[in-house]
């Protein structure tokens, strides 16, 4: 069990900071907390058990109206790959967050978040640099004492929301943050044993150690080293949903696809088509997408850019929309599983050939077959491919977009605008009903459908919603 003797202060006055201005904006209808945690905090190693002195923080969004709380909390591992702490999925999940009333907690849990590391983005500044006055008084002994700092902070938060009287809790975490918490499933939650459930977002094959000495998967690269392949233990405590894109599957050295494994009574695994790592939703869409935002804004948000961190690639990012609806869709999923509902629908598998070097099977426009299906792959307009980029260093991460020139799309779609958004509106519901996209999603995707069409021209009418 996690050591339970803390000191909790807050919530701490002024502007806090957490990635690209994860929370320069509370939420409509939610209040926007930060606390700091103090306390000590015992390592996992097998060498045995060590114990040191921590202070670190963490992010409470929850309704500021008691009666809209789900009774579901969800605890983000915030992300340090970046050299900071961010909270990708926040990014990714705060409107489904939001509209279905769930309380997100995001912890530092790792060193780096708040100190620094030698990687990084250029521009972005961890927590105790970016404001050396506000965060002067945090100290981290290091990542093996992580897993436990990440549990004591989650049953602090818990215990900050008695009054909303949360019921579940939920850990996440993505990338760097999924093999923490891939270890923490499999070693310290059969212990601690305080989570209801995880969703491991973007995941590769290995999985952090329990000393906390992690190599992040563009430094495994870089060397050359192909790391080991953790899988989900057979008797996982609680329910997992891991979510995995084409460039966590097969990136080299490390991609998940030696770490896969079948369905069981308590995981589930969707691997989705025409997704990357991070897209355009990572750190333009979900930067505006408030749910009050136009469709003229999204979908100038999802269009393709060839612009990363001021280096300009060879060919645009994923601009695949189905990263963020799917992943809301698994978050709805598991949640209901928790709450001792049926478990989220079982997805095929992406479809993989060749040997020693696997690759994915594309139809004949080009995108990868098998996997979550959803409109974009089955009824698309170009290729949308977890990779495609070359040079290294992040850009790797973000997959690329080959757009349909016109010839390409009227030999798709000879019946022009027309039978491209009949075939979107019944892929989307095909969607829909096999349990990827939430029917709350639909409207929008289908607005988004008509406005970013490149069959329509200026004097096309768009469909009316529900025609197709």
């Amino acid at each position: 069990m996690p050591l339970g003797v803390h000191t909790l202060v807050g919530p701490i006055a002024g502007l806090l900071t957490l990635g690209m201005g994860a929370f320069d904006q509370a939420p409509s209808g939610y209040v926007v907390e930060e606390y700091f945690l103090a306390g000590t905090a015992r390592s996992f190693a097998v060498d045995g058990e060590a114990t040191a002195p921590f202070k670190t923080r963490f992010v409470v969004a929850r309704p500021a109206d008691p009666a809209k709380f789900n009774g579901t909390l969800v605890v983000e591992w915030l992300n340090v790959t970046s050299g900071t702490d961010a909270a990708p999925d926040w990014t990714y999940l705060h409107r489904e967050l939001v509209r279905s009333g769930y309380a997100y907690v995001g912890v530092s849990a790792q060193r780096a978040g708040l100190e620094g590391s030698a990687i990084g983005v250029p521009g972005m500044l961890a927590v105790k640099r970016a404001d050396p006055m506000r965060y002067a008084s945090l100290t981290h002994p290091g990542d093996a004492f992580a897993f436990d700092i990440y549990s004591q902070a989650a049953l602090a938060a818990r215990g900050t929301l008695a009054a909303l009287k949360p019921t579940r809790m939920i850990g996440i975490g993505e990338s760097q943050s999924a093999g923490y918490m891939v270890t923490y499933v499999n070693d310290v939650d059969p212990v601690s044993r305080i989570f209801d459930g995880f969703l491991i977002h973007s995941r590769f094959r290995s999985a952090a150690p329990l000393d906390g000495s992690y190599l992040p998967s563009l430094q495994a690269m870089a060397a050359e080293a192909v790391v080991a392949s953790v899988p989900i233990r057979a008797d996982a405590r609680v329910p997992v949903l891991m979510f995995i894109t084409e460039t966590d599957l097969l990136m080299p050295a490390v991609g998940y696809l030696p770490a896969r494994q079948p369905d069981t009574q308590r995981l589930r695994t969707w691997e989705v088509a025409g997704t990357a790592h991070a897209d355009t939703y990572t750190f333009l869409g979900g930067s505006i997408d408030t749910g009050k935002s136009s469709i003229k804004a999204l979908s100038k948000a999802f269009t393709p850019i060839d612009n990363l961190f001021g280096q300009r690639l060879a060919r645009p990012i994923n601009s695949a929309p189905q990263h963020h609806y799917v992943l809301q869709a698994g978050l709805s999923a598991l949640e209901r599983w928790v709450r001792g509902g049926q478990a989220p629908a079982s997805s095929p598998r992406l479809r993989i050939a060749g040997e020693p070097s696997p690759a994915l099977v594309a139809d004949a426009t080009g995108n990868a077959l098998g996997g979550v299906r959803t409109p974009w792959v089955d009824v698309p307009t170009g290729i949308l491919s977890g990779f495609g980029q070359s040079g290294g260093g992040f850009a790797l991460l973000f997959g690329s977009t080959t757009p349909f020139d016109k010839a390409a799309l009227s030999a798709l779609y000879p019946g022009g605008s027309t039978e491209y958004l009949v075939r979107f509106g019944t892929a989307l519901d095909a969607a829909i009903a096999a349990g990827f996209i939430l029917a709350a999603d639909r409207a929008e995707i289908w607005a988004l459908a008509n406005s970013m069409n490149p069959l329509a021209s200026d004097d096309d009418n768009a469909l009316p919603e529900g025609s197709q």
